[in-house]
């Protein structure tokens, strides 16, 4: 640490020293329009603390390093910043700058093309890639963490190399909701692509398109929302290399608490004293056997997820060379990400290289490539918790001589630590993603262009899996090694056209486009038990042979589609999209394969009219509304088709025959694509010289013939068909400000919120209004489509109801639930299925992400909030409650006579636990600290002597604090044991050259 605090008091002193040298430059700043001079404009020697303002005449004098180029940044409210290279020999400088409206013109890219921020009548949100970069995190969408409104972004659990998943205005498929309402993802024009693997700081700008304006041009595709990903590209300038790298460490973030020793001891008395076998120490004996007994004679008590649990690694370095000439552009970078979790035997590597080239091979025609492969190596461990949370804290994990006791006190409980042992357990994944694309752009007339564009996604993995006998799966008994080999082959083929014409008031853009996508997996696995030399692992699996078994498959799909869209404006500010797409997709059965997508959306420029020419209030206002069809063929390839399944059938005692019988799922002729309508109406602006600014969208998506695996009678001999049964309803609200808090010489400060509220809701259902299968995953009209639909807590029964218990069949210290409804409808006295209610949603009510972004001088400080408010969750960590006292538990306050809580039923030996699901659920809202990164970049002076164009060093935290109810573990992470969300400190270094 003090060599450390030596460094930095020295680079210090050397930016001091370097200031000594500098040079009187003089300028003024105008605005490019009005040439009107300017006053209280911003100028910074970019890199250094030397700045000032400019007088009333737009004047200025500063103080410039002497004998070297500087680069001036001139900023100002409601002008677009600018940046002013100055040479040694300058003197003077005279600045223009553009009004803020400029920046309408800044291109967004959308789907199959790019167009201009004002022309948009889409809801499109744009980050850029220094906002993606500027925090250190594994995945880009990590980095979009409350930064935009209507995308739910989580985290699901804290394994090394773990991102975030994200939903785009909630839920429409019910289907299978973990997978059907996935968003798509477009990189640098291709789909496929696999958002993780690529590096932040490889990313140029990121577009979320949300509406059906700016989706419906992906048809099927885009019916949950598109994230398309921009990557940098080279340039004609002189070659630019960045190094960028972090590392630091991680700690697991609220891990709910068990039972230590004492506690454990305590509760298994209590519950041998409630059938009157234990009435004081001396009866433990009949409690406790030998070996329990002497562990608490001698206090020998373990913590098992302690031992477990331990500080974690994370590390990241990417180097990146961009360049070219006037006809050739490149782009190169290189990466490397390496994260030990937070258990042993997790670990998560991944090597990455990227390579984009421009090529302009005449004025009409030009060429290139984009290319990315990523490579892979992951050690995933088995889950230990749910054992440790289940042992008995008592006794040692080693005997005398340093060995493992597989079975800590004689039990059956296998000791959690066991997978740690050298060469006892290995699981790992190895992946080779590999992406390239191709591209011929020709432009053979003025405003007409054609582009073709070749992609490949290959994808090959091998994941192999051995333990031995002495694991947590093995038991003692057996060993067991297998792997598995999977190849995804997914091409797509794209053609482009678009024109471009403009004539008098009329400006008009017509986009045709072309595709075919198909998509190949092939796989096999093949294993057996009784690995005879276990170095081997599963690389010798002829060496496992006892109970081989093996398989193999092949899924084929083929996705084609013809798309025409229309971007039409009049004046700059009356705006019109169309667009209409076709798909046809090979999951479907025939005559119900294809289906056409239109939407529509309209845009006004209120802000360019001239009744709004001379307030002062507004710099910008412009009305949105679109309307529009997507699709979604959520189910897998072949399911509209009836399938066999091998069936093993025996006669007498002879040896089983092979046979095959009809799949459990049988297939539907008459499956049609499930499709969803929405309206979207949204405004953008500005105020008070762009102080404030902002969009506010409202939108209402409605999805009908939703694909849904339907259960069938017994009585068919099959289990299930999926039907297109019912109806879905998503409305809410999306709200996006931006205030421009403090802008000075030395100091700026910005503030951006964004809010969502959704509301979902099961418009309809078939054969009545209830699909029941469990507390998790049932289905009720009127409500969310995941919801906790279980029996209402009310309590523990306690002393002085035993008459009211025993009707229930309960006595004190039994959970009580409520007795709501019956046959008739009314309450029967009876605890059945037809007391259920709605517990809560697993959807949130609202979010918000709240960012504030300071800067000092050479210092920045950006700090980020998120929220996730009205959800509830079903918890594992509270339903590790063993009533019996046989396995270790969470700490939880528990029903005695000495202490009648209404908190958890009494613990009992003999007596069973009902309705433990009652004990899991939670509302769950949180608020947390998700990110505070501090940063110092080092005056130009000092980096211009080592001929570098800017450092900045850095240190950040991820996951700091959480703001909620639930004290006991992080509820991002929704209480599940086995998962443990962690904390990231980290340091890091950005260098360019």
């Amino acid at each position: 640490m003090k060599q450390i605090l030596f460094i930095f008091a020295v680079v210090l002193f050397i930016s001091h020293a370097a200031f000594a040298q500098n040079r009187t430059l003089t300028g003024q700043v105008v605005s490019a329009d009005k040439s009107e001079a300017l006053p209280g404009v911003t100028v910074v020697v970019k890199g250094t603390t030397l700045g000032t303002a400019t007088g009333a005449d737009g004047s200025f004098t500063l103080q410039v390093p002497d004998k070297q180029d500087v680069t001036l940044v001139i900023s100002y409210l409601s002008y677009k910043a600018q940046e002013l290279n100055v040479k040694p020999d300058q003197a003077r400088v005279e600045v223009r700058l553009s009004p803020e409206a400029a920046a309408l013109d800044d291109v967004v890219v959308i789907g199959y093309g790019t167009v201009k921020k004002r022309d948009l009548t889409g809801a499109v949100v744009s980050v850029k890639g220094e906002e993606v970069a500027k925090l250190p995190t594994t995945t880009v969408v990590e980095a979009l963490q409350g930064k935009i409104p209507g995308a739910d972004i989580t985290r699901a659990n804290g394994y090394a190399g773990q991102g975030a998943a994200v939903r785009i205005r909630g839920n429409r498929s019910i289907g299978n909701p973990s997978s059907s309402n996935n968003v798509l993802y477009i990189v640098d024009g291709v789909q496929g692509v696999n958002a993780s693997d690529i590096d932040p700081n490889d990313v140029e700008s990121i577009e979320v398109l949300k509406d059906a304006s700016s989706t419906a041009i992906y048809g099927s595709r885009g019916a949950n929302g598109v994230i398309i990903i921009t990557t940098k590209r080279g340039s004609n300038n002189k070659p630019k290399l960045t190094l960028n790298a972090y590392t630091g460490i991680t700690q697991v973030a609220g891990y709910g608490k068990f039972m230590d020793g004492p506690q454990y001891v305590a509760f298994r008395r209590e519950a041998f004293r409630a059938v009157g076998t234990w009435n004081s120490p001396a009866d433990d004996s009949k409690v406790f056997n030998a070996a329990q007994l002497d562990a608490i004679n001698n206090q020998q008590y373990i913590n098992w997820p302690d031992l477990l649990l331990h500080n974690g690694l994370q590390q990241n370095y990417q180097l990146g060379v961009a360049g070219g000439s006037e006809n050739t552009k490149v782009y190169f970078s290189a990466g490397y990400f390496d994260e030990k979790g937070l258990m042993k035997l997790d670990r998560f590597k991944r090597y990455t290289a990227r390579l984009n080239i421009d090529q302009t091979v005449n004025k009409w025609m030009k060429v290139g490539i984009q290319s990315q492969l990523a490579y892979l190596n992951n050690d995933i461990r088995r889950d230990p918790f749910n054992l440790a949370s289940q042992a008995a804290p008592l006794g040692t994990p080693y005997d005398a001589d340093g060995n493992l006791i597989l079975f800590p006190l004689g039990g059956t409980v296998v000791n959690p630590l066991a997978d740690e042992q050298p060469g006892a357990y290995q699981r790992n994944t190895k992946t080779n993603r590999i992406t390239a694309a191709a591209y011929l752009e020709l432009t053979p007339l003025s405003g007409l262009n054609f582009r073709s564009t070749l992609a490949a996604n290959f994808a090959t993995s091998e994941a192999g899996s051995f333990y031995g006998k002495n694991t947590i799966d093995g038991r003692g008994a057996n060993s067991q090694a297998s792997l598995t080999n999977n190849q995804n082959r997914n091409l797509s083929f794209e053609n482009v056209l678009t024109y471009r014409k403009e004539f008098g008031d009329h400006s008009l853009t017509l986009t045709g486009v072309g595709s075919i996508l198909t998509f190949t997996n092939t796989s096999s696995f093949l294993g057996g038990s009784n690995q005879v030399l276990p170095s081997q692992s599963f690389y010798n699996l002829a060496g496992a042979n006892q109970n081989p078994f093996y398989g193999s498959g092949l899924v084929d799909s083929k996705l084609i589609s013809f798309t025409e869209r229309i971007n039409y404006t009049f004046k700059g500010k009356y705006l019109l999209t169309l667009t209409g797409r076709s798909d046809g997709s090979s999951k479907l059965a025939p005559g119900n394969k294809w289906a056409f997508f239109p939407s529509a959306g309209l845009g006004w420029r209120v802000i360019d009219e001239n009744f709004l020419k001379d307030q002062k209030v507004l710099n910008e206002l412009k009305l949105r509304g679109s309307y529009g069809v997507s699709g979604n063929d959520v189910i897998n390839a072949y399911g509209t088709q009836n399938s066999l399944t091998l069936a093993q059938i025996s006669f007498n005692e002879t040896t089983a025959a092979p046979a095959y019988t009809i799949s459990p799922t049988i297939g539907n002729q008459s499956l049609k694509w499930e499709l969803t309508t929405t309206a979207d109406f949204g405004v953008d602006f500005g105020l008070f010289d762009n102080r404030l600014s902002g969009s506010i969208d409202y939108y209402d998506a409605r999805t009908t013939d939703l694909i849904f695996p339907y259960t069938l009678p017994l009585f068919t001999g099959v289990t299930t068909v999926n039907r297109n049964i019912g109806k879905t309803r998503n409305r809410g609200v999306e709200v996006s400000l931006t205030s421009q808090n403090f802008r000075g010489a030395d100091f700026t400060w910005s503030t951006t919120l964004t809010y969502a509220r959704n509301k979902e809701t099961i418009v309809s259902l078939p054969n009545g209004n209830v699909i029941a299968d469990d507390y998790r995953n049932s289905l009720i009209e009127g409500e969310a489509s995941q919801i906790y639909y279980d029996y209402q807590k009310l309590g523990i029964w306690q002393l002085g109801e035993e008459t009211e218990a025993a009707k229930f069949g309960a006595i004190p210290g039994d959970i009580k639930v409520a007795d709501l409804s019956g046959p008739d409808g009314v309450p029967d006295g009876k605890i059945t299925s037809a007391d259920r209610t709605i517990i809560g949603t697993r959807v949130p009510k609202w979010t918000a992400g709240l960012s504030n972004d300071l800067r000092y001088k050479g210092f920045d400080l950006n700090v980020l909030l998120v929220a996730r408010v009205g959800q509830w969750i079903s918890s594992d960590y509270y339903a590790k409650y063993t009533r019996s006292g046989n396995n270790n538990g969470a700490v939880v306050e528990y029903w005695t006579p000495e202490n009648p809580t209404n908190e958890y039923p009494r613990p009992n030996a003999t007596r069973s636990l009902s309705y433990v699901t009652t004990l899991t659920e939670r509302e769950a809202s949180f608020a947390k600290i998700r990110n505070v990164t501090l940063g110092y970049t080092l005056p130009k002076s000092v980096t211009s002597a080592l001929r570098i164009d800017n450092v900045r060093l850095y240190v950040s935290g991820k996951n700091l604090y959480t703001f909620s109810n639930l004290k006991d573990f992080d509820p991002e992470g929704e209480g599940v044991i086995d998962r443990p969300l962690n904390r990231v400190y980290v340091f890091g270094l950005n260098v360019g050259f």
